[in-house]
């Protein structure tokens, strides 16, 4: 019976002992499993610290510039994540958050700064072009005065000046600071054409159906700048040696487009894109987004069809550079009144050509008279002169707002003499003053040359006479578009 109970006691003891153990060993492998355990969890969080490290590091240092940049250049790469496995959602979304909270900011801050030099540029402009107006007074004062041709080319600068201060005040959402009555829509293509560098590279075709098509008053001096934008990039982009063809239609529907074609150095696919964004008349066009130097031509163009309602776009051009079409919708447009005399600077409509050498009746020219008269600066058409032989003009003068010789390329026409219906009605009407023959720009020199030496040594005390230096057509007018 002892032995028993010695038995059972030693194999309780056994028993105790092992339990012990295999806890001692159980709890030696749990320290152990969650020592490791611990390593490999401080592992995973210094690497998840080191890669947020990284992320935020390349947020303030790539992302957050890119994603500036992108603004301005929109096919700029902006950056995402770098090791998008090792951040959890919450941080990947607070990064990208962090990144769209920079573009705002740097949206609002560049719109604040383009607001504040929009309003600085529109009054600096207003005081410009105020007092560029007066100067053109000035100046054709002087034209009527004195008869020096250098006048002209200072007239001719004036107005690039002017239309360049106009096109920026209108940039920066000024009135365009001139008031005109209703304008024949031919005559407004004219004015646009003298304000350009390069005028007389400029041809233009008249195939409206109504000759005495006009433009509201309203829209008539916002076309006039949006044109001359158009045709100042046209000349700007296309060789000196090349025409630029304006046409001047209209529409079945009762408007009336205007094309300008060049044969330029075109444009690539970007180029056009952008173009084409800033013609469709956005909300607003940022000063920042234009370049350095800022190319207005497109913005400017862009700015006054958003305000006035017209339509432009832009394709390859079938003499290989650029098209550019200009619409005017038909509630802009009116018929001006048989009072109103068009200007004799005008060409004649095409149709009415055909159907003139039809007839049998003499073509329409017109003399020599300035070329985009007061149809650039005056609020109505030009009044016609007299009949009467052109008076000597300076060879390859430039174009003013009322004085000026037109190159002999542009389409002219002259008044029509009247016709002797029988012999006893020539006793009683006054016999027709035979028209003058058109004149090279060669001739026309010539004879200003003569003109200026007769005038000079009347003024002056006897001596050699002095000529008037001829206007150079290559002076730099500095006018770069885009």
């Amino acid at each position: 019976m002892l032995g028993w109970i010695v038995a059972l006691i030693a194999v309780a003891v056994a028993t105790s002992s092992a339990v012990r153990t295999y806890q001692a060993r159980r709890e030696a492998y749990g320290a152990s499993a969650r020592a490791e355990l611990n390593e490999r969890q401080a592992k995973a969080a210094e690497a998840r610290t080191l890669a947020l490290t990284e992320e935020i590091r390349q947020l303030a240092r790539k992302r957050i510039p890119a994603a500036a940049t992108a603004l301005s250049h929109r096919t700029a790469p902006v950056p995402g994540l770098r090791e998008a496995a090792d951040i959890d959602g919450e941080a990947a979304r607070l990064l990208t958050e962090a990144v769209q909270a920079a573009r705002t900011a740097v949206l609002e801050e560049r719109g604040r700064v383009d607001a504040a030099a929009r309003s600085a540029m529109r009054g600096t402009s207003a005081k410009i072009q105020s007092l560029l107006n007066q100067s053109q007074h000035l100046l054709h004062e002087l034209q009527h005065e004195y008869d020096d041709p250098r006048i002209l080319q200072l007239d001719f600068r004036n107005e690039l000046a002017l239309r360049r201060t106009q096109a920026t005040a209108v940039l920066c959402d000024a009135w365009p600071g001139l008031a005109r009555q209703n304008s024949s829509l031919v005559e407004i293509v004219l004015g646009a054409q003298s304000r350009v560098p390069g005028y007389e590279r400029i041809k233009v075709a008249n195939h409206l159906r109504q000759e005495r098509l006009a433009l509201v008053a309203r829209a008539a001096e916002p076309l006039a700048i949006a044109l001359a934008e158009l045709l100042a990039n046209a000349t700007a982009y296309s060789h000196p040696d090349t025409e630029v063809p304006v046409t001047v239609q209209q529409t079945a529907g009762g408007a009336a487009l205007i094309l300008v074609d060049d044969a330029g150095i075109g444009m690539d696919d970007d180029a056009l894109e952008r173009a084409r964004a800033l013609l469709s008349g956005p909300s607003e066009v940022l000063l920042t987004e234009l370049g350095d130097p800022p190319r207005t031509g497109f913005a400017v163009v862009g700015r006054l069809i958003a305000r006035y309602g017209f339509s432009c776009h832009i394709e390859s051009s079938p003499y290989g550079g650029m098209r550019t079409m200009l619409r005017i919708p038909a509630h802009l447009l009116t018929v001006m009144d048989d009072d109103r005399t068009l200007s004799v600077l005008a060409p004649k409509p095409v149709h009415a050509r055909g159907s003139a050498a039809a007839a049998g009746a003499p073509e329409p020219a017109v003399p020599s008279a300035p070329e985009g008269a007061a149809v650039t600066t005056g609020p109505g058409p030009v009044e016609p002169a007299p009949a009467e032989p052109d008076a000597p003009e300076p060879a390859g003068a430039a174009p003013s707002a009322e004085a000026e010789a037109p190159p002999a390329e542009l389409p002219t026409r002259r008044r029509r003499s009247r016709r002797t219906d029988s012999p006893e009605s020539s006793t009683t009407r006054p016999r027709t003053v035979e028209e003058p023959t058109l004149r090279t720009p060669e001739q026309a020199g010539a004879a200003w040359a003569a003109l200026q030496e007769g005038t000079l040594s009347g003024r002056k005390a006897p001596g050699p006479p002095a000529q008037a230096p001829p206007a150079s057509p290559s002076d730099d007018l500095g006018d770069d578009e885009t």
